[in-house]
């Protein structure tokens, strides 16, 4: 079938993106899903850094690459061997597929998929397949997913079921910003009664972290950041206190358990900073390979703090996503606060420049005028 897409043409090129247009909305050929695969028709898709990470170069895939990982649609067509899901059901995509055998499926979340991750390094489905060509050439898929499309075939892994009543934006942001950010609270920091958590970072990942630790009673929650409409936006979803980093060093701010969800040295070194003694420390930015930083190794055996690495929020997607999605019906997650923007899929390169200035918190782009004109 053909479909349209947004496909990254080449990686570093110069701000601002919509200028320099890295991303360019493609008609694609599509292939039926194969065994263990479902075609998906999307209906909405999240802009996330990890988007933006391999139009930038901090984050290196094969291109061409249809972009997009943060996603939500219904199911049109299965594949041969598909157990559990049915056409017409909406599902959540996830961007790390567990292949269920391995010693990282076996660990419960705390470490990837070995099989998911190479194939996701690869640009491929989780069975090494390429379902998308132009022109007769392959394009490759984006961590499994490909979301930036009106259509996309995914491994039957890599999709949740949710119910009708869970809203296609709020399905997508399910998906990776919440299952991040809201799995780094409540699977690698564990708050405990009484503790204060602390977020530094709040894009989408941290914003999501945020309203978790909030909808799990934490006593204190902090929001770190350093653009102030960041902060009034934390402040408007319930934080106790905002500042940004170098007013949280003055006051001497202090949490039991941080969650880094910037993804840069700089964020990492405060979050270290700002965590009491016998705390944690949770990063789940990803900055570029190449970054360092510097802690104080005393402080973290004196003070009997840890630094814990969570990838996908430490999370089993078929887990955790109705999990939150409980928190979402009970009213206790306000999910579709996150969202700052509905765009076009023609707008991608302004939202990856808007992702990059760090002025959106979760940009959706919705696709119902594309189907509509199908």
């Amino acid at each position: 079938m053909i479909i349209r897409g947004a496909v990254l043409e080449e990686i570093g090129r110069p701000r601002p993106y919509q200028e320099s247009a890295p991303v360019s909305i493609s008609e694609l050929d599509l292939q039926p899903p194969g065994p263990d695969e479902v075609l998906v028709r999307m209906e909405a898709a999240g802009v996330c850094h990890s988007d933006l990470s391999v139009v930038d170069g901090n984050r290196v895939r094969p291109v061409p690459m249809l972009l997009g990982h943060e996603a939500a649609g219904r199911i049109e067509q299965v594949g041969p061997g598909v157990t559990g899901l049915s056409v017409g059901q909406r599902v959540v995509m996830t961007f790390l597929p567990r292949c269920g055998e391995c010693e990282g499926c076996a660990s419960d979340g705390i470490r990837p998929c070995v099989r998911g991750s190479a194939t996701n390094n690869d640009g491929t489905l989780l069975h090494g397949d390429i379902r998308l060509s132009r022109d007769g050439q392959p394009v490759r898929h984006h961590l499994g997913v490909s979301g930036f499309a009106t259509h996309a075939v995914v491994d039957r892994r890599s999709v949740v079921p949710v119910g009708d009543d869970i809203p296609p934006e709020v399905a997508a942001v399910l998906g990776c910003a919440v299952l991040t950010g809201g799995g780094a609270v409540i699977n690698a920091g564990r708050p405990r009664p009484g503790e204060s958590v602390a977020v530094v970072g709040l894009g989408g990942v941290g914003m999501a972290a945020l309203i978790t630790a909030l909808a799990v009673d934490a006593t204190t929650v902090i929001g770190i950041d350093a653009v102030p409409e960041k902060l009034a936006a934390a402040t408007g979803l319930g934080a106790t206190a905002v500042y940004s980093p170098q007013q949280a060093a003055e006051a001497g701010v202090k949490a039991d358990v941080v969650i880094e969800a910037a993804g840069n040295v700089r964020a990492f070194e405060t979050a270290v900073a700002v965590t009491a003694p016998g705390g944690r420390t949770v990063t789940v930015g990803l900055p570029a390979p190449d970054a360092r930083a510097s802690i104080s190794p005393l402080g973290l055996v004196a003070e009997g703090r840890s630094i814990i690495g969570s990838y996908l929020g430490s999370a089993v997607p078929t887990r955790d996503i109705p999990v939150f999605a409980g928190l979402w019906r009970a009213g206790k997650l306000p999910i579709e606060r996150l969202v700052s923007s509905r765009i076009r899929l023609e707008e991608i390169n302004a939202a990856m420049e808007q992702l990059a200035a760090g002025a959106a918190i979760r940009q959706i782009i919705s696709f119902e005028d594309d189907h509509q004109q199908e």
